[in-house]
């Protein structure tokens, strides 16, 4: 190539490379948190999904959304076991009910133990309508429900746990979160191999 044709193409070229550079290149940080999610069953959700997995690190709001959780979980599994057919389903929820009642005990004590009084588990509006949908629902419609609901609820489960254990401001609690983590992650594992 000759230099006057080097000479006028370079200008040309310029305010394209510079755009190119200018582009956002996936950073490590983006890439490993992808790989991470691969890697975590409740990490996948769907698009429209409305989880709350900011991290929690203070007492009272893992408290409060544990509990929330836990009563979730409890409440939805005795609705559905008054509908359902499916087996699974019903030893499923059977299962939901006594694990989560275990895992409020657990964070109750704890709390007690660090000398924070753990008030009644109350469910939020949000959590509240989820379970009136199930209750008014039928059939397998009411078991479809109830399974993408429990789904939901064990990732947003898995991510307080975890990030309540990462960096929690109680000692006693941090440890009953990493205790509850391999336990939801079996939960889920259960869910995934549902037939509904």
């Amino acid at each position: 190539m000759n230099k006057s044709l080097i000479r006028l193409t370079l200008p040309a070229l310029l305010p394209a490379l510079a755009l190119a550079a200018c582009q956002k290149a996936p950073s490590t940080s983006d890439a490993v948190s992808s790989s991470a999610a691969l890697d975590d069953p409740a990490a996948v959700s769907s698009s429209d999904s409305a989880i709350d997995t900011a991290p929690v690190t203070d007492a009272r709001s893992y408290i409060e959304k544990a509990g929330a959780g836990d009563k979730f979980e409890i409440e939805s599994s005795r609705a559905i076991l008054k509908t359902t057919k499916n087996a699974e389903i019903e030893n499923f929820a059977k299962m939901m009910i006594s694990a989560h009642q275990d895992s409020t005990e657990k964070v109750k004590k704890a709390a007690m133990a660090a000398g924070i009084k753990a008030p009644e588990p109350t469910l939020p509006p949000e959590l509240q309508q989820k379970l009136d949908a199930i209750k008014a629902a039928k059939g397998e419609d009411a078991d479809k429900l109830y399974i993408e609901d429990q789904k939901e609820g064990h990732q947003a489960a898995l991510a307080l746990h975890k990030s309540y254990g990462a960096g929690g401001d109680t000692p006693q609690l941090k440890v009953v979160a990493d205790n509850i983590v391999p336990v939801v992650r079996d939960h889920i594992t259960m869910l995934n191999k549902i037939s509904g």
